[in-house]
């Protein structure tokens, strides 16, 4: 009954009281997903020449690139035909953010979003308040098609839960709407495993959300206690690679197949697998993508008009495909993603921390790190990899050093190592956190 209301009439409300058309946009994209892959392609055409004409009559930057290039949008007659436009790299984001934002918005006006990527290079994106409602809907899309129905409860083993960063405001809204329970992945430890294991008994929430890896760890740990029941309507795995092993595992102990889904702070929502679980289905309403040399994925945002990422070499590696997918959705496919991982670290107290959620603390707040790495030796020891900025400096080591005794305690040394660029590995991907002791004590977890 409570997720019926939530659903119906919590949401609607909520949604009509902040003026967004989020619902409308979902309703429309559950419509939508099932035509054909050339009403959709014929769709993006209008939606790319659009944002190339307002990109190019309001973003300097790009005003001044494709000048120098010696392209124009009206070139653009057919989506292939915007391969002779240029790239944009992280780094061009990272120099020309305040060029990159349309002079049709007041920057003050705007959401940020920041992120250290999935290279380990933070960034600001900034994001008009139309597109957050419209990518809030491709995501809930998505997501209904795990098995989830909007309204029910969320279990979310994640880093950094949203509503702390609101206050009082964001704990009310957390427990009377959102009503999502999360598992800090900042904080991994057995106590606090079973903790969360007993509470998702309780409430039973209708999906359980998460890093591959962090779903992985809290299967083998009910594995290991023996705790059964735990059956929730859908398990979306996010944020870095999930492996057919940890699968396995997931859907074994939980009862319940696991959802990959793929999405990045600066676009959002990139592609998720639907109910047949055979690749994963391009968020073509929000985006188009482009899969060049080697399977490198270069995406352009179609709806944030603030600051459009045109030909966004994002850094990750795909597989494509023309195959068709059995379910009926017009939505193009890609046959997996090949381009992130990260691994845990280890504290000498014991608890376990995701790469990921670690990266994203330390790399956003050192002021000057255009990109990192960090690897953990041993248990007490620490080497950062970080390839400087003209901001790096003095502040940027003593923050180095608070962090690092914050996280992970006095007792653990640490090398700070200033690089020219963080290499990648042979398969193209960047591991920006590497652990062999933590590595060990999960291989034993697991076992």
């Amino acid at each position: 009954m409570l997720d019926f209301l939530n659903r119906n009439v919590m949401h609607p409300v909520m949604a009509w009281r902040a003026g967004s058309r989020h619902l409308g946009h979902y309703r429309e994209l559950r419509r939508t997903q099932f035509d054909p892959p050339e009403v959709i392609r014929a769709r993006q055409l209008v939606q790319l020449r659009a944002q190339l004409k307002h990109a190019y009559d309001t973003v300097p930057y790009y005003r001044s690139a494709w000048n120098w290039a010696g392209v124009h949008p009206d070139d653009v007659r057919a989506l292939e035909d915007l391969d002779a436009f240029p790239v944009l790299t992280k780094a061009d984001i990272r120099k020309h953010e305040r060029a990159l934002i349309s002079t049709d918005f007041d920057p003050a006006t705007l959401r940020v979003k920041t992120t250290s990527g999935s290279t380990g290079v933070p960034l600001r994106i900034s994001i008009d308040e139309p597109a957050v409602q419209f990518k809030t809907a491709c995501t809930l899309r998505s997501d209904e098609w795990s098995g989830w129905r909007l309204g029910q409860r969320v279990a979310k083993v994640w880093g950094n839960p949203e509503y702390r960063h609101f206050g009082l405001k964001g704990r009310l809204r957390n427990f009377f709407f959102d009503r999502a329970v999360y598992l800090d992945t900042l904080n991994l430890n057995d106590a606090r495993i079973a903790e969360f294991a007993a509470r998702i008994q309780r409430q039973r929430p209708g999906l359980i959300f998460g890093h591959a890896h962090s779903l992985y760890l809290l299967a083998c740990s009910l594995k290991k206690a023996r705790v059964t029941g735990v059956r929730p309507n859908g398990i979306i795995s996010t944020a870095m690679l999930l492996h057919d092993w940890q699968r396995a595992v997931i859907e074994k102990v939980f009862d319940c197949p696991v959802t990959n889904r793929y999405g990045c702070e600066e676009v959002s929502l990139i592609a998720s697998e639907c109910e047949e679980h055979r690749g994963l289905h391009m968020n073509a309403d929000g985006l188009y993508a482009e899969v060049g040399e080697g399977g490198k994925l270069v995406l352009t945002d179609l709806v944030n008009r603030a600051m459009p990422l045109v030909r966004y070499q994002i850094g990750d590696v795909v597989v494509p495909t023309q195959r068709r997918c059995k379910c009926g959705r017009g939505l193009p496919l890609i046959e997996r993603v090949e381009g992130r991982d990260a691994d845990y670290v280890l504290t000498p107290a014991g608890q376990l921390i995701s790469g990921i959620s670690l990266t994203e603390n330390f790399a956003l707040l050192i002021p000057g790190t255009a990109q990192m790495q960090i690897v953990q030796e041993s248990l007490y020891e620490l080497r950062i990899r970080l390839v400087p900025d003209d901001e790096f400096g003095p502040e940027s080591r003593d923050k180095i050093g608070a962090l690092v005794r914050e996280t992970f305690g006095p007792q653990v040394r640490y090398d700070v190592e200033l690089v020219d660029a963080i290499p990648q590995e042979p398969s193209g991907k960047y591991r920006f956190c590497i652990s062999k002791v933590a590595r060990e004590r999960l291989e034993a977890m697991s076992a």
